[in-house]
C-alpha cells in the first residue's frame, strides 16, 4: 500500500524513474477502485457513486501519466514515447510492453534506478565473498 500512496505523493513528479512494481501496484488499484465504484453505482442506482468514480478517475489523471512517464525512464525511454498510445491498438500494445519490459540496470539518463535502495540495503544484510 506505500507504494500506492508513493505515487500519489509524487503527485505531478514527471523527472526520475517508476520501476514496474509501483507502476503496476498504482495501475491496477486504480482499475479495482474505479470497478468497485462502477459495481455499487449501479447495483444501488446512486448518481452519487458514479460521480465519486468520475471525480476519482479526474484525480488519477496527472499521477497516472506521471508514473507511466517514469516507468518508460526506467527502460530509458523518453516520458513523450506515451503518445503512441494514441496509435489506435498497435499504439496501446507498444506502450503495455514497454511497461512491461525490465528498467535498465543501475544509473540511466533518467536518473539512478528504482530499486538501487532495495538492492544497496539487501548487499549490507547479505554481502558478496
Amino acid at each position: 500500500m506505500n507504494t500506492y500512496v508513493g505515487v500519489w505523493k509524487k503527485y505531478a513528479v514527471f523527472h526520475g524513474r517508476a520501476g514496474r512494481a509501483e507502476y503496476w501496484t498504482f495501475t491496477l488499484i486504480n482499475y479495482a477502485i474505479f470497478i468497485l465504484l462502477g459495481a455499487l453505482g449501479r447495483a444501488t442506482e446512486s448518481g452519487a457513486l458514479g460521480a465519486i468514480g468520475m471525480i476519482f478517475v479526474a484525480a488519477q489523471i496527472v499521477p497516472g501519466l506521471a508514473v507511466t512517464v517514469r516507468r518508460l525512464h526506467d527502460t530509458d525511454r523518453s516520458g513523450w514515447l506515451i503518445l503512441i498510445a494514441l496509435i489506435p491498438i498497435l499504439g496501446a500494445l507498444a506502450l503495455l510492453f514497454f511497461m512491461l519490459v525490465r528498467g535498465t540496470q543501475g544509473e540511466n539518463r533518467f536518473g539512478p534506478s528504482p530499486d538501487a535502495a532495495t538492492i544497496t540495503h539487501a548487499t549490507r544484510r547479505h554481502p558478496t565473498t
